[in-house]
């Protein structure tokens, strides 16, 4: 098994080429000792100016917003769009709470419910494939979800040697270990040992393992069979899980739901369909706060199909 062990300092680290990296690293580690209701202010306007003046992730968030949901007129959109970017800046600074905070600190914010639906799937000594989605406190729900019971993850590493340092040792806190996300086997080896694993199903990974089904408003929509690998091949339950960021500001609602029974019947379009209506049910309580700006329907049936991302 291949696990990512948590980095240790490197003397290269020092060189002129991170200095700036470590300076904007120094500044988010500063500012993540400010009271919480600062930093969701600094977010939001962080996030208005991602709106004025990063026009192409708005232009993203903005279409896969039509696509979603054609019913909502021009004006629905626009106010979701600006929404949701200033949770994106929210998402920034939250990176630096889950990384940093103490144990304490952090947990005061966490209210979880729903508990005894990942008891209930760990009967039997089995393991438990939890269905993450990308909503943009996903780090801070990393974090938490580790003070529930802790959990295996999957990794993707970063070019940056600092930022690699920084990050794995901060995704490794209330966790137990992370391994490469195209280690499929140690993901299976920790399932069948009666590990909890996150996985997240929600975005375009290409035509490699996936089929297309319907989600939201479009009907074909790239959506990974990661989730029926690990379920067929592993002694495991699949338990989606959510964690939103409370509207007044003053913490986090993680909810466990029950383990999908039936799951994998064998037909991969309806099983997939399954995963992606779980999706839509949890958009849907917090749209604002799910993660727009990535280009989810960028891979199309056809190759040839026009690309529906294009500025126009």
């Amino acid at each position: 098994m291949k696990i990512v062990e948590k980095p240790r300092f490197e003397p290269r680290f020092l060189l002129p080429k991170y200095w700036l990296t470590w300076l904007s690293v120094g500044v988010l580690y500063t500012i993540s000792w400010l009271p919480h209701r600062w930093q969701l202010g600094m977010g939001r306007a962080l996030g208005r100016l991602f709106y004025r003046f990063v026009p192409r992730r708005a232009h993203i968030a903005r279409r896969n917003l039509e696509l979603c949901f054609p019913e909502k007129d021009a004006n629905e959109i626009e106010s979701l769009v600006k929404k949701n970017l200033e949770n994106t800046g929210i998402a920034f600074f939250e990176t630096g709470m889950a990384w940093w905070w103490p144990d304490w600190r952090i947990r005061r914010k966490l209210h979880v419910h729903g508990t005894e639906h990942l008891v209930a799937a760990q009967r039997d000594g089995k393991g438990v494939l939890l269905l993450l989605f990308h909503f943009l406190s996903l780090e801070v729900h990393a974090r938490m979800n580790g003070f529930v019971q802790p959990a295996v993850g999957l990794y993707r590493p970063h070019n940056n040697a600092v930022m690699e340092f920084l990050q794995t040792r901060g995704r490794g806190r209330s966790n137990k270990y992370l391994i490469p996300r195209t280690d499929v086997r140690s993901m299976l080896e920790a399932l069948n040992r009666g590990d909890i694993a996150g996985y997240l199903p929600d975005q375009d990974y290409g035509r490699k393992r996936t089929v297309f089904a319907p989600l939201f408003a479009v009907e074909q929509a790239s959506t990974t069979t990661g989730t029926l690998l690990f379920a067929n091949n592993a002694n495991c339950s699949v338990v989606p899980v959510t964690c939103f960021r409370r509207d007044d500001g003053r913490g986090y609602d993680m909810t466990f739901y029950p383990a999908f029974d039936n799951f994998p019947t064998g037909d991969d379009v309806a099983d997939v369909t399954r995963v992606n209506r779980m999706i839509e049910f949890a958009i849907l309580q917090k749209p604002e706060q799910y993660m727009w700006i990535h280009r989810r329907f960028k891979t199309r049936p056809n190759k040839d199909d026009p690309d529906l991302y294009q500025a126009e």
